[in-house]
């Protein structure tokens, strides 16, 4: 099983990571990934570290699609892999309808036919073996008159090639997927999956069919919140917390993909209640409602010697990399990276 770190996003105020991105890349970890939601972005922090390491590759985990077209993301991709040396995993997600309608303002509708829009795009900028061109529905290049209505589209776009050389012709392009079918399609165009919440006892059980038709090297990196100390009820509080926040307020209370992945989990009641009271401003009452038994299947927490334990359900699983999240000082990272080699 590899190791990496997810730095995750910032919350509130600016956060450098790169401490804790250096002790990784001493201590071997293959990966450190960023994440963005509606403040920091993915590519600034993931350049920032990328030009303070050498060897550590750098992945997002995820950079949002309605954030940019995908020849922008296309751009940013060859970019920062061309300044680290080829060193970048592009994770790219759909994200929601409560982000991608209200922060980006841009449609939501049919998020696979647009992921695999996307992607085809994307590989055509990096191959660079023509002018690339695509006809949409989604991300139509170039852009037909018609398309914003009567005198909106000057009808002068041509089809363009990058005027600089990729140093990979293909990058790495993960999903970041929760639901059967987008988890379907990371195994049929995607290069890996990374998922969020995730049980290694129960992937066979709940993501199998969707996973059946993986590739011979296909990555599983999934994020696992990592809390080492003696204290195993403080642990569980604190990995409560991201919990009740994705299933209470990341989503709309009708469409919430994080509550729909809970209940597959097997906690659908218990996710419900945790939805309702977050909502109603009970946000304590929600944390304290996420059962201890889901914090607990999804994260490594406690002392050293019960995470080592937990560790071998996650090494006979499907799950091929690890990203271990919430660790800030060296010592527990050394600790981990020695349980895991």
């Amino acid at each position: 099983m590899r190791l990496g770190i997810n730095v995750g996003y910032w919350q509130r105020d600016p956060e450098d990571a790169t401490e804790i991105v250096l002790a990784a890349e001493r201590l071997g970890y293959e990966y450190v990934y960023t994440a963005e939601a509606y403040g920091s972005d993915a590519f600034t922090t993931l350049a920032w570290y990328g030009a303070r390491t050498s060897r550590i590759k750098l992945g997002t985990a995820v950079v949002q699609m309605s954030a940019r077209t995908p020849a922008a993301t296309a751009m940013h991709a060859l970019t920062l892999d061309a300044l680290s040396g080829g060193r970048l995993t592009l994770g790219i997600g759909a994200s929601g309808p409560q982000v991608v309608e209200g922060w980006y303002g841009v449609p939501f509708a049919r998020p696979l036919e647009r992921t695999r829009e996307y992607v085809r795009i994307m590989r055509d900028v990096w191959r660079r073996e023509e002018p690339v061109t695509s006809p949409g529905p989604h991300y139509p290049l170039p852009l037909p008159p018609s398309a914003y209505g009567p005198g909106r589209v000057t009808g002068l776009g041509k089809p363009l090639k990058s005027i600089v050389h990729p140093v990979r012709p293909r990058i790495p392009v993960y999903l970041g997927a929760e639901g059967p079918k987008n988890i379907a399609l990371a195994t049929e165009l995607a290069d890996g999956w990374l998922p969020l919440f995730v049980d290694p006892t129960q992937i066979e059980a709940v993501f199998g069919a969707s996973l059946a038709g993986r590739r011979e090297g296909f990555d599983i990196a999934a994020t696992v919140t990592t809390i080492v100390t003696d204290d195993l009820a403080t642990a569980l509080e604190f990995a409560k917390i991201p919990l009740a926040f994705y299933i209470g307020g990341m989503g709309a209370k009708d469409r919430n993909f994080h509550l729909d992945l809970i209940g597959r989990l097997g906690y659908a009641e218990e996710a419900v209640r945790v939805q309702e009271l977050f909502l109603s401003g009970r946000r304590d009452e929600a944390i304290k409602a996420v059962p201890d038994e889901l914090a607990d299947s999804i994260s490594l927490l406690g002392p050293i010697g019960r995470i080592k334990e937990r560790l071998r359900l996650w090494q006979d699983s499907p799950v091929t990399t690890l990203l271990i999240a919430g660790v800030k000082d060296e010592p527990t990272l050394k600790a981990v990276r020695d349980l895991v080699s």
